[in-house]
């Protein structure tokens, strides 16, 4: 069985919570106080509930958890919306962000699926399996269209 900390959606879940606390950490007590919170504790969660299912003993626990995560990411990606529009980070950053988690979302769905299906754990658990992004061709439609949530 694979660890824990070398799932390749598990290692993408800590780098969007690493990194949202470093942008975090940068902002004025009211932002922090405010949306900063929300938005580290939805960030750490994703990664949190990764580690979680992949604690519980039946598959069906197992996907639960991994379902929560998802949903933090979605709730993450609401706070960099938001974020946005306040001027709390730079385009630089949202694109970062953006870009982490594309790769997120595909890798969750596809843990997710693989979860009791010994053919697919197989696949996840090879050292050539790696994620492969198409980069976006078009900046400013990833920048103002979040395919995540079908926002406009």
């Amino acid at each position: 069985m694979i660890k824990l900390i070398d799932l390749q959606v598990y290692k993408a879940a800590m780098e969007i919570g690493d990194n949202i606390w470093e942008i975090v950490d940068k902002w004025d007590f009211f932002n922090k106080d405010t949306l900063g919170k929300q938005f580290v504790r939805a960030a750490d969660s994703i990664a949190l509930n990764i580690a979680e299912g992949y604690g519980r003993y039946f598959y069906k626990e197992n996907k639960n958890f991994n379902y929560y995560s998802r949903g933090s990411g979605f709730e993450c990606t609401s706070c960099l919306r938001k974020a946005m529009k306040r001027n709390l980070v730079t385009q630089e950053e949202n694109m970062q962000l953006r870009l982490l988690f594309e790769k997120y979302f595909k890798l969750i769905n596809a843990y997710i699926k693989s979860i009791g299906q010994t053919t697919v754990k197989d696949q996840l658990q090879e050292p050539d399996f790696i994620y492969d992004s198409k980069k976006s061709e078009n900046l400013e439609n990833l920048l103002t269209n979040d395919e995540m949530t079908n926002d406009q």
